[in-house]
């Protein structure tokens, strides 16, 4: 990944408010992609995903192609 650099911040899932367990918060890097965390465990590290990959996230969920 050519820049890892956080230039927004953070933000949570409108889905991860209130008493949901799972939080997740997401902020873009300078290269367009995004970085992900566990917003009650930001100790555990952040996940970087470039552009493409991540356009494919978005395009995966809004096409309902997981199975869970």
């Amino acid at each position: 990944m050519k820049n890892q650099e956080i230039v927004t911040r953070f933000k949570k899932s409108s889905a991860s408010q209130g008493d949901q367990q799972e939080c997740v918060e997401v902020a873009h890097t300078a290269d367009g992609g995004r970085a992900v965390r566990d917003s009650k465990d930001r100790a555990a590290g952040t996940q970087f995903h470039g552009p493409a990959a991540w356009a494919a996230f978005v395009d995966a969920l809004k096409n309902d192609r997981f199975e869970g």
